[in-house]
């Protein structure tokens, strides 16, 4: 696809690349502020928080916190295993070796670290499950840039002027969000 749909066919005289433009600069933004990078400390306390549970070896460790935080969070191995060795290092973790691989488990002073700090699991939904959580704003986002793709490709001429008066009213309303305070 490229210029503009045909004169009086699906979406007329919208450009169908800029479309496209719009909503892969929007994904990708969105994918920027929500994506998967955390910092080394919540490695840290996820690490800690799955070992609190159950001893783990590290693949199983990657893999629980990407399904945990619902795919939104897959740490590296390239920061798992440092984490890893880390915590050992500090006594709060010891690594036993089965089958080439190790499983690794809370010490004593691990437990006890652990239930010092109290701390929920970064992969928690913060501020309650009302739908407000920090994944919230990108999947709204992402799921509004796809009706409007939608619209964009199959609507009327009308109905492409109405998707823009609305999606321009929403910019609005959420610019005043910001105004507020």
């Amino acid at each position: 696809m490229s210029g503009s749909f045909p004169t009086g066919g699906f979406g007329a005289g919208i450009p169908a690349d800029g479309i496209w433009q719009a909503f892969e600069q929007l994904r990708s933004n969105f994918e920027k502020r929500a994506g998967s990078r955390m910092g080394r400390g919540d490695v840290r306390a996820a690490v800690l928080a799955l070992l609190a549970e159950q001893p783990m070896h590290g693949y199983q460790i990657i893999h629980e916190i990407e399904e945990r935080s619902g795919g939104t969070w897959k740490p590296s191995a390239g920061s798992v295993y440092p984490t890893l060795q880390l915590l050992a290092d500090e006594g709060l973790i010891s690594a036993q070796e089965s089958n080439g691989r190790k499983t690794y488990s809370l010490t004593d002073e691990g437990r006890s670290s652990v239930a010092d700090t109290g701390a929920s699991a970064p992969w928690a939904p913060q501020g309650g499950s009302d739908g407000a959580g920090p994944s919230a704003l990108p999947k709204a986002g992402f799921e509004l840039a796809q009706a409007a793709a939608q619209v964009g490709r199959t609507g009327t001429p009308e109905q492409v002027q109405q998707a823009v008066a609305a999606l321009d009213e929403t910019r609005r309303r959420l610019y005043a969000i910001l105004a507020q305070d």
